[in-house]
């Protein structure tokens, strides 16, 4: 069997685009190929041995662990909170002389509230032989039987001005 040359050439043409579309494929191929294999360099772990879907679960177990570690910090500041509140802060001194007959303010009243305005009332009464002490109950910047040097350091604790103030 043998091809006239027009034939011949038809068929040398077509064979020839056949191996050069081949070629085209395969280098299309040979680039694609590369770019995934660059894309799964940067999937990998970081020293190249774990995968990233390990790599991506070991972070998923860090950020659930740091969430459990903010709830912890979120209770512990409430409870710090809490304990500040409670806490005997806001303060108030008086100093005066409690008898006309003697200078130097040797006596003094001391409130201490916190945030609720409940505490105590210090006072001591200093006198030419002798030296007494009281403490009161203060509920709500409210307290009984208050002498009006007790009732001024309650409102000056009352207001968070913490110092002595003289009379």
């Amino acid at each position: 069997m043998s091809l006239n040359p027009t034939a011949r050439d038809v068929l040398v043409i077509v064979a020839l685009s056949v191996a050069v579309l081949s070629l085209l494929v395969a280098l299309w191929s040979h680039i694609r190929v590369t770019k995934i294999r660059r894309r799964m360099i940067l999937l990998q772990g970081r020293d190249g041995t774990e995968s990233f879907v390990d790599v991506v679960s070991e972070e998923i177990r860090a950020v659930q662990v740091l969430r459990q570690d903010v709830v912890g910090l979120h209770l512990t500041v409430d409870q710090a909170r809490a304990d500040v509140a409670a806490a005997l802060r806001h303060v108030g001194v008086v100093r005066y002389d409690a008898f006309n007959d003697m200078g130097g303010r040797m006596s003094f009243s001391a409130a201490m509230l916190d945030d609720a305005g409940n505490g105590m009332v210090i006072t001591s009464i200093h006198g030419r032989t002798e030296s007494r002490t009281y403490l009161k109950s203060v509920n709500a910047t409210k307290g009984e039987n208050l002498s009006p040097e007790e009732v001024e350091v309650v409102a000056d604790a009352a207001r968070g001005l913490p110092g002595s103030r003289g009379r």
